[in-house]
């Protein structure tokens, strides 16, 4: 049977188009450089990462013909991803770049692209950082180090040239040397916790008017608290725990309106606790535990009982008033305090009442009785005062011996006697 001439062209046409459908490569919108560098990565790029990102790990802009990666997310990935400059230099157009558990060394940075970084995050990830290295990255406005080893003298080599800061995180990395003074006043984060820093808090970070997180727990501080933590008026959360700070609590700090968050636990802190921090509205999450605290607790159990956490044990010679909070809500609420006494010190709990010692006399001596199950049991109220057990057997066998030498010594006279006579 011939085919119409109509037919073997729709035939030809149908097989050039699915010769071409599994032949071509999958469409994309992304600059092929970047495709490139992608894959290099070990991200798939089966679909377009721009329309149909992996993980929601890339953000594309809108260029045309060809768009191009602003953010890329590198997360848990292969042990063999290596870094390298060539691929970087394709992903210069990047303002986020962010490594979650991807444990790889630091490569070269071009230029190109720690000048167009917005964002940079590494977490449980790069290996051997650097001050240096962070420094170079001078138009961060957000910079989260967690995790990760940072070999420098100190903060100010990292943080000196970046002027648009708003975000800091540099946690457990190793820090050592003191805070800075000098910060962008814009600045919105500050998070050092789990480093080496030693020094004083200084006083200048209270020009931070915009600063809402401030974390400088589990580090080496000394000092008192500055007294005008109160101009941080947008300040939420304050954690200055496990370090060795001391003094007082400055009243200031119940001016602030939005505080949320304050753990001031784990330090040398003394004085009386100030009673307005009660007045704070905001508050949900207070610990003053394991301080030098002394005198009468000024919360009641209203005010403890809005907070989500309360912490104020390890603190000796504090006590709560037992009219305001009975012992029943002390005990619901766990405080760990002891009630306060007439003139405002802790009751001390009564001493432990002491057992009467034993002795093996007591149990191997004394008058028994058989009962009706031929058990031995002691006489109720009954007193020992006969010898002891041993004793009277020692004594028994050595007059037993010294009666049997009497005897031999007087038989062997009867014999020699005998023997004269015969």
């Amino acid at each position: 049977m011939k085919l119409s001439t109509t037919t073997t062209t729709l035939l030809l046409l149908l097989l050039y188009t699915t010769t071409t459908t599994t032949l071509s490569p999958p469409s994309t919108t992304l600059d092929p450089k970047q495709l490139r560098a992608l894959q290099s990565l070990y991200i798939p790029t089966t679909h377009d990462p721009c329309t149909q990102p992996p993980h929601n790990a890339t953000t594309c802009d809108s260029a045309t013909p060809f768009r191009h990666l602003l953010s890329l997310r590198l997360t848990n990935c292969s042990d063999d991803l290596s870094l390298s400059t060539t691929a970087l230099s394709s992903l210069s157009t990047l303002t986020s770049l962010t490594f979650l558990d991807c444990h790889t060394p630091i490569v070269h940075f071009p230029t190109s692209l720690t000048t167009n970084l917005r964002s940079f995050t590494s977490i449980n990830s790069l290996q051997h950082l650097t001050g240096v290295f962070l420094s170079r990255f001078s138009n961060l406005t957000d910079l989260n180090i967690s995790g990760d080893t940072i070999k420098s003298s100190g903060i100010r080599i990292i943080t000196s040239n970046m002027k648009s800061l708003t975000t800091l995180t540099l946690s457990n990395t190793n820090l050592t040397s003191f805070i800075p003074k000098h910060w962008n006043p814009k600045l919105t984060h500050m998070d050092f916790s789990n480093n080496k820093l030693n020094g004083t808090i200084p006083t200048s970070l209270t020009l931070l008017e915009s600063l809402k997180i401030l974390n400088l727990s589990s580090n080496q501080l000394t000092g008192e608290i500055p007294t005008s933590f109160g101009d941080l008026i947008s300040l939420q959360n304050l954690s200055l725990s496990s370090n060795s700070l001391s003094g007082s609590i400055p009243g200031s700090i119940s001016t602030i309106p939005r505080l949320t968050h304050l753990d001031l636990s784990s330090n040398q802190f003394n004085g009386t606790i100030p009673r307005s921090i009660s007045e704070i509205k905001s508050l949900k999450y207070l610990n003053l535990a394991h301080n030098s605290f002394h005198g009468v607790m000024p919360f009641n159990a209203s005010f403890i009982s809005k907070l989500e956490v309360f912490k104020i044990s390890g603190n000796d010679n504090l006590c709560y008033n037992h009219s305001t909070i009975s012992k029943t809500v002390s005990k619901k609420l766990k405080l760990g305090i002891a009630a306060c006494d007439k003139h405002g010190l802790p009751i001390l709990p009564p001493p432990a009442a002491e057992e009467p010692e034993s002795s093996a006399d007591d149990m191997s001596s004394g008058d028994y009785d058989d009962d009706d199950g031929g058990n031995v049991k002691k006489k109720n109220g009954d007193h020992d005062n006969g010898p002891n057990k041993v004793v009277l057997g020692v004594a028994i066998g050595l007059s037993a011996v010294v009666f049997l030498i009497i005897f031999l010594v007087i038989l062997s006279k009867c014999d020699w006697r005998l023997e004269i006579e015969d």
